[in-house]
């Protein structure tokens, strides 16, 4: 999802008019990502890892490496044949597990298998939290009346956020926002990122409009109206 110069105008045009009727305040962000998540390939190879040799032993199957020790290893310095075939299973599990451990870590850092390996409940929470921050550092809490409104987007994830300051969120419930959300995931979903982005900024003008309308002559746009797009 990337908006073109002449998107990210219709978004700017959007955010203008809508500000025209209220004075709050809308401001958007596109983010590439909020986090590489390098902890899912690590922990999807060590699980492989480990899990493989029991599900295998569950299976029946025995897992060896005949002939690779025994030349060092005589029956007299083992002490019995079976401590032999122990050791080759105990050093078949270790090659399989180091194996098993590369080839799932190399697969899983691949963006596509990374993404889906991921918890969603993860990426929501870094989600949220990097909308926060951004929040916090564009000043949107700065506004005179706390009527900022921040609509956060993170490509790699396929996430959106929504950040109401604090003057909205203590007149507008929570829920209200719901169908700005909705029509932006639309949006981004179906390839119109721009189009998704103008209805939920149709909508939060709307609800801004409604409980903040302006005041004659005292409405100044406290915030630049055009798309941020962060690194």
């Amino acid at each position: 999802m990337v908006l073109t110069e002449d998107e990210r105008r219709q978004v700017a045009e959007a955010v203008a008019k809508a500000e025209l009727h209220t004075r709050g305040e809308i401001f958007c962000i596109v983010a590439p990502d909020c986090g590489d998540y390098r902890e899912t390939p690590l922990a999807a190879a060590a699980f492989a890892a480990l899990a493989a040799p029991a599900l295998l032993l569950a299976g029946g199957v025995q897992v060896t490496v005949p002939g690779l020790i025994q030349g060092g290893w005589t029956a007299a310095a083992v002490g019995a044949a079976a401590g032999v075939a122990a050791r080759e299973a105990v050093l078949g599990v270790i090659l399989l597990q180091v194996f098993l451990f590369i080839l799932v870590l190399m697969l899983a850092w691949l963006p596509a298998v990374r993404r889906f390996l991921t918890p969603r409940s993860l990426m929501r929470d870094r989600v949220r939290r990097r909308a926060y921050e951004q929040f916090l550092a564009k000043n949107l809490q700065a506004t005179r009346e706390r009527t900022g409104i921040l609509i956060f987007v993170s490509e790699w994830e396929h996430m959106a956020e929504l950040v109401a300051d604090e003057g909205i969120a203590a007149r507008v419930d929570a829920g209200v926002w719901d169908e700005a959300m909705a029509r932006l995931v639309k949006g981004l979903r179906t390839g119109d990122a721009a189009g998704g982005f103008v209805a939920a900024v149709e909508v939060c003008g709307a609800v801004l409009a409604e409980h903040f309308p302006p005041v004659e002559g005292d409405n100044p746009n406290e915030l630049p109206d055009h798309v941020v797009v962060i690194g």
